[in-house]
């Protein structure tokens, strides 16, 4: 793993519950040139010093166009921030990375322009799960970035590692669990679906999400910790205190790294892989630098630079990346993932959220 990825506060703090960043602009990462220019939202802290370091100056040499980086709040405000601006002409940035609940629901209002595939080479080599797509068909994101969700275990409680999510429910690990707090960042009914249901598509129907909670309430006696604050539960995880939990495979490497006594597994169900696309705001007329930006990122060069740089999960299929097989499985699993369904987290959300509170962490 990557020693840039030092800190826990990363994307997804960004992405789902988490924390805004202390400055929704930032200045711009190199001076803007007079013909050529877009600016592109990332995730603030470290995911935005990686991009700005190892991506926009190759970028800018290679196609002439400058690039002012912006870093984004979180998820739902820029959603909120894109779409006020929008509606008046305004663009506070042309490209953006957004989650795929937000991407989703920015589709209701036609928030993003529909992208032309055919000015991507390797279109034909991203992964399907990574193409985001209007109703009618109509690209409205690429993958920009994903990551996993993995069990994790302290080598020194678990000499053994286990091998499926099922280990959550198992009654010799009561009150050793730390799990994600919300329902849209710990994907836990998805776990529950595919490791005792069948698969994801048991989610389909109102029946099939009431059986969901009622197996995943039977988890509650084995969790210690519900969390929302990364930190204290990879604190817990390396000093034994919370010994198994989901966790970031990333940051768990980077514990691994630096001597702790600890693991990360890709259940034989699969692990969960999160992600965030790029999306291109209807009200930028920066179109054709846009396209040109998603090219240059969807190159496995530069798939392969972000593994090795900034910690992320290729969005192209394997056989065209040039990772190592010890980097390739750094940052991913050829197990088949869980992917979680990002349309019941707009559809359903507050019917999930009731539930959620009155079943499973209330």
């Amino acid at each position: 793993m990557n020693r840039l990825i030092a800190t826990p506060v990363s994307r997804r703090r960004v992405l789902g519950a988490g924390l805004a960043t202390a400055g929704v602009l930032a200045m711009p990462s190199i001076l803007r040139a007079q013909d050529k220019s877009l600016k592109v939202g990332v995730y603030g802290g470290y995911f935005k010093k990686s991009f700005d370091e190892h991506v926009f100056p190759d970028f800018t040499k290679a196609t002439g166009i400058a690039v002012e980086s912006v870093a984004e709040p979180t998820g739902e405000a820029w959603l909120v921030q894109l779409e006020q601006a929008a509606k008046a002409g305004q663009a506070p940035a042309d490209l953006s990375m957004m989650s795929q609940t937000s991407t989703l629901k920015g589709q209701s209002t036609e928030l993003w322009t529909p992208l032309d595939t055919s000015r991507f080479k390797h279109y034909g080599d991203l992964l399907p799960r990574f193409i985001n797509k209007y109703p009618d068909g109509r690209v409205a994101g690429i993958g920009a970035v994903a990551w996993w969700i993995t069990l994790v275990s302290n080598t020194d409680v678990y000499k053994e590692a286990p091998t499926s999510w099922a280990a959550f429910w198992d009654k010799a690990n009561e009150d050793k669990l730390g799990l994600l707090a919300l329902a849209s960042n710990s994907f836990l009914l998805e776990v529950t679906a595919k490791t005792f249901m069948g698969g994801t598509n048991a989610l389909d129907t109102e029946e099939g999400l009431n059986k969901a909670f009622e197996k995943l309430a039977e988890v509650k006696p084995n969790v210690r910790l519900w969390y929302r604050d990364e930190a204290q539960f990879e604190q817990a995880l390396k000093s034994g205190e919370i010994p198994m939990g989901q966790y970031y495979h990333d940051v768990t490497g980077l514990a691994i790294a630096d001597g702790f006594h600890v693991r990360t597994t890709f259940p034989k169900e699969g692990g969960i892989q999160d992600s965030g696309n790029w999306v291109l705001s209807r009200a930028s007329t920066k179109v054709d630098e846009a396209h040109a930006f998603i090219d240059y990122m969807s190159q496995p060069s530069m798939q392969g630079v972000m593994s090795r740089k900034v910690g992320t999960t290729p969005t192209l299929k394997k056989e065209v990346l040039d990772l190592t097989p010890a980097e390739f499985a750094s940052v991913s699993s050829e197990i088949e993932p869980i992917i979680p369904r990002y349309d019941l987290y707009t559809s359903k959300a507050d019917w999930i959220n009731q539930k959620w509170t009155e079943l499973i962490v209330g």
